[in-house]
């Protein structure tokens, strides 16, 4: 995985580039392959917003979250990046191979 942090108008310290590294691992458990993240963290004046491009396997994902911490923003934010990615892997999972009551005969 592959996690690039940039600040707009906002220095980003190495515990801020750590804290986001650490929250965006735990979404590289839904994908084999590597994600690629693109994190923005900026500053509007009484909000702490931050942004995220995810690029998987061809697709791309965006989301963005604020809050009046910076920290709970992150959180925010890579909540709403797994959601998106857990019903991504649920549209490429074929869902029909599974056991449905039409195919083993419970049906009607």
């Amino acid at each position: 995985m592959h996690v690039e942090t940039h600040g707009h108008q906002l220095e980003v310290t190495p515990a801020l580039r750590d804290y986001v590294d650490t929250k965006f691992q735990k979404l590289a458990r839904h994908f084999d392959r590597p994600l690629d993240v693109r994190a923005q963290l900026s500053v509007d004046k009484p909000q702490h917003k931050a942004e995220a491009t995810v690029l998987v396997a061809g697709k791309t994902f965006h989301a963005d979250a604020s809050a009046a911490d910076m920290y709970a923003a992150i959180d925010q934010l890579t909540d709403k990046v797994d959601r998106l990615l857990v019903k991504h892997r649920k549209k490429v999972v074929d869902h029909h191979r599974g056991e449905s009551p039409a195919r083993d005969g419970t049906f009607g």
